[in-house]
């Protein structure tokens, strides 16, 4: 399942995190979310980042 969670500190600060997302995914969904917050200060990439959209469908498939 893919989501979004946004967490907004006491302070203001933001923060945005892409789950279930592979490749650059993450980043097209989350874009709107970073127009409307502000400029971004820090990325952190996961594992999925770097995971391509047929790595993720084989993993799939033989889970099934």
């Amino acid at each position: 399942m893919k989501t979004i969670e946004i967490t907004i500190a006491a302070d203001g600060k933001s923060k945005v995190d892409t789950n279930g997302f592979t490749g650059t995914a993450c980043r097209d969904a989350s874009r709107f979310l970073e127009a409307s917050l502000g400029t971004r200060k820090a990325e952190t990439l996961t594992s999925d980042y770097y995971s391509t959209n047929s790595q993720t469908q084989q993993e799939n498939e033989s889970t099934t």
